[in-house]
Parts: C-alpha cells; sequence; structure tokens
C-alpha cells in the first residue's frame, strides 16, 4: 500500500527548495517519505530534519530514508512545535522548509485509520494514534452547536444544521461507532438530489478529520515559526488541498511580502523599506494534466513559494 502513495506536486516542490548539496531541509510533513526521499538524495553534504506524529509512517520512512543517506532526523511531532523541536538539536537556522498539508494517501487507504467514508472501519482519524480525541469523542460527545460549527466552518457543508440534528437524534438512542453509520445518518439529513451530485459525507470527514488533528489551528504558528527560521535565500513551500489551508497560506504569505502603498510602484525603494521576503511565484502552482491523469487525489492541491530576500 504504501509503495503505492503518490506524492503530490513532486517535481514542482523538490524545484522550488532549491537544493543545495550542503542544504539544511526541514520537510514538516513526512508521510512514507515521498517528498523527504528526494530531498535526502540531493543533499549529500547536508541534513534533513523530518516531522509526522504517526508512528506507522515513521517506521516506514526510516526505512525508505535509511537506503538513501543517513543525514537525516526523524522527530516524532506535530509541526507547530518546529523550533522548540530544532533548539534541541541546536538548530536556528535552515535553507528550507516544505509543508504537505492534510491527510495522506496511505492514511486514506487504511481502512482501520477510520478516514475514508467508503470503508466501513471504527471512527478514528487521528494522525497521531497516542492522542486521546477521536472521531468517536466528537461524533458521540459534541453538543449540536458544535457539531453544526465545524461542519459549516470546517466542511463548509450547507447542510450542517441538518447532519448534526441527525447525529444527535441518534445517538441519543446508541453510540455511533463507525463510519458507514455515520455515512447513513448523513445520508438521512441530505436531499437525493444532492447526494447525487456528490458523496454527502466528504465534506463532513473533512470537518471531523480537521477538527480531531487541529489542522487549521497549527498552520498559521508553524508557518510563521518556519519564516523565522529561512536563511537568506531560503524558502517555505507549502502544499494544500483545500480552500481553508489555502486561505490560510495566501494570506499570511501576502501580508509578508506586502510593500506599503505609499512608496509600491517607486522604481528606487531603499532596501530598508522592502519586505523580509518575496513571492518566488504569484500564483498558487497547480498539478500538471498528466499529474492529475496519474493521480486524481492532485486535483485540488496547490503550492505556494516564498523567499527570504534580506
Amino acid at each position: 500500500m504504501k509503495e503505492k502513495h503518490i506524492s503530490v506536486l513532486l517535481e514542482e516542490s523538490i524545484s522550488s527548495l532549491n537544493l543545495k548539496e550542503n542544504s539544511m531541509i526541514v520537510d514538516c510533513t513526512l508521510g512514507y517519505g515521498g517528498h523527504s526521499s528526494y530531498i535526502l538524495d540531493r543533499i549529500k553534504k547536508g541534513h534533513l530534519f523530518a516531522f509526522d506524529q504517526d508512528s506507522e509512517a515513521i517506521r516506514h520512512s526510516t526505512d525508505r530514508l535509511s537506503a538513501i543517506g543517513t543525514n537525516f532526523t526523524i522527530i516524532k511531532s506535530n509541526f507547530v512545535n518546529l523550533k522548540k523541536e530544532l533548539q534541541k538539536y541546536h538548530i536556528d537556522k535552515v535553507d528550507g522548509v516544505l509543508f504537505d498539508l492534510g491527510v495522506s494517501s496511505p492514511q486514506l487507504d487504511d481502512k482501520e485509520r477510520g478516514f475514508s467514508f467508503h470503508e466501513d472501519a471504527k471512527l478514528d482519524m487521528r494522525m497521531d494514534r497516542d492522542q486521546a480525541l477521536s472521531a468517536y469523542e466528537v461524533v458521540n460527545n459534541y453538543s449540536k452547536e458544535d457539531l453544526v460549527r465545524i461542519f459549516r466552518d470546517y466542511g463548509e457543508d450547507k447542510f450542517a444544521n441538518n447532519i448534526a440534528k441527525k447525529i444527535i437524534e441518534y445517538r441519543n438512542s446508541k453510540p455511533i461507532e463507525t463510519t458507514l453509520e455515520l455515512v447513513d445518518i448523513i445520508k438521512t439529513a441530505v436531499p437525493m438530489k444532492f447526494a447525487k451530485v456528490k458523496h454527502p459525507a466528504r465534506q463532513i470527514f473533512q470537518a471531523i478529520r480537521i477538527e480531531v488533528n487541529h489542522e487549521l489551528d497549527v498552520i498559521e504558528p508553524a508557518i510563521l515559526q518556519a519564516l523565522d527560521l529561512i536563511n537568506v535565500g531560503g524558502r517555505v513551500c507549502v502544499i494544500t488541498f483545500h480552500s481553508l489551508e489555502d486561505r490560510i497560506v495566501k494570506k499570511l504569505f501576502k501580508e509578508k511580502t506586502k510593500i506599503d502603498d505609499i512608496i509600491r510602484g517607486d522604481p528606487n525603494i531603499p532596501a530598508e523599506y522592502l519586505p523580509d521576503f518575496k513571492l518566488v511565484v504569484n500564483k498558487a502552482i497547480e498539478p500538471s494534466k498528466e499529474e492529475l491523469e496519474n493521480n486524481p487525489r492532485a486535483r485540488s492541491a496547490k503550492l505556494r513559494v516564498i523567499e527570504r530576500i534580506k
């Protein structure tokens, strides 16, 4: 299963990191080692630090990276702890940071993890299986108001209120324990004509997964840490998979590269008035037609790249 995993925007993200043989690089989302293996192969005299919360992914990637080199360190932690964890290794500057946000394909494909709305499994959805909060707790213990909030804010689902109402009604008689049990409840809350257009559970499962793993909460603080760590000429690359993630990254990059309106357009702006960062590409990089044909899961991916210039 893991060997079939296809890293999204692989060539574009590796190229955007502008790797040198002695680069110090951080892959904040190791996963099953797709991006990291290509990075490690190109930094023979450098070092790779890679973060992940998933013990299974770490075990797999350790073997994969060890076949390439020994100049890597894997850190079992959420990337929101980026600076704190790197300080343990006396690292305060790096040449590149990569974020590949969201859930990995092997996690989706492993039905026991409970991420998929196509496979029956216990409600789980934890990227870090050592943490307490799981999809089961969210679905069975959250109030109706909190369920509506996450379905609306994280799933952008227009039937959020009705779906939350049906969940409350159902769990009053018994706990909701499996993914397909939840899917059946969602289907009763959504008009049939809507369900024919797209799977009615897709956005709800996304919302629950984001809540369980605090995915949106950690993006901005982690990227801000990455920007603090990056050397002049170094780059931060972020791959997102849905509009909520991309909105955060786009806004943050825009703020960090903004030139004051008063001096914008002046061809001789003094260096001290220029921002510390520049956008490497103004528009997000999206998958090529060829990549989409080979990997349909890349369809919503976007890559944004920022570089420290002073």
